[in-house]
């Protein structure tokens, strides 16, 4: 199933997600619809916060062909080094880019979508991408990583579209 995702500066996106306490059916349900939903809107990452789902999951595919999907349930950085700039974009940000500076390498643990757990070390594109999904887990923007002058930039054009449609 689609859903729906939140677009910036909706209030729910700061909601601070809470643990998955156990992968149950609806559990893998969010998952599977959240695969869904990022493939459909042409996304690398999405995370449950951004769909109304208030729970610690994020779903990543940087794969060309949309065939590596990762799930990860109670992500955790345990370890990171390096440092990258990297222009992102967001689901709940259309048509906004901007250079955010994050971790090159990191280690990562997480459940699967089994409810397994795993550790998965990461970099570049898909360090980039598990930061920014697990910022979002925790009420963060991308938008937030840039100056203020530029936060306000975005604020009116936002509004202006909001006027538009």
């Amino acid at each position: 199933m689609i859903l729906n995702i939140l677009k910036y500066p909706d209030k729910r996106l700061r909601t601070i997600a809470k643990p998955v306490v156990r992968v149950n059916k609806t559990i893998k349900q969010q998952v599977k619809d959240m695969f869904e939903t990022m493939y459909e809107a042409t996304g690398i990452g999405l995370a449950a916060t951004q769909v109304n789902f208030h729970q610690r999951i994020i779903v990543i595919d940087i794969s060309d062909q949309y065939n590596e999907p990762i799930c990860l349930i109670n992500p955790e950085i345990i370890e990171e080094s390096g440092e990258i700039q990297c222009e992102e974009g967001c689901l709940s940000v259309p048509d906004y880019y901007e250079i955010v500076v994050r971790a090159n390498d990191i280690k990562v643990k997480a459940l699967n979508q089994n409810g397994e757990s795993f550790e998965l070390e990461a970099s570049e594109m898909l360090s980039v991408c598990i930061q920014h999904e697990i910022d979002h887990l925790n009420g963060i923007l991308f938008v937030d990583h840039l100056s203020k002058l530029k936060q306000k930039r975005l604020k009116k054009q936002t509004a202006k579209k909001a006027k538009i449609l």
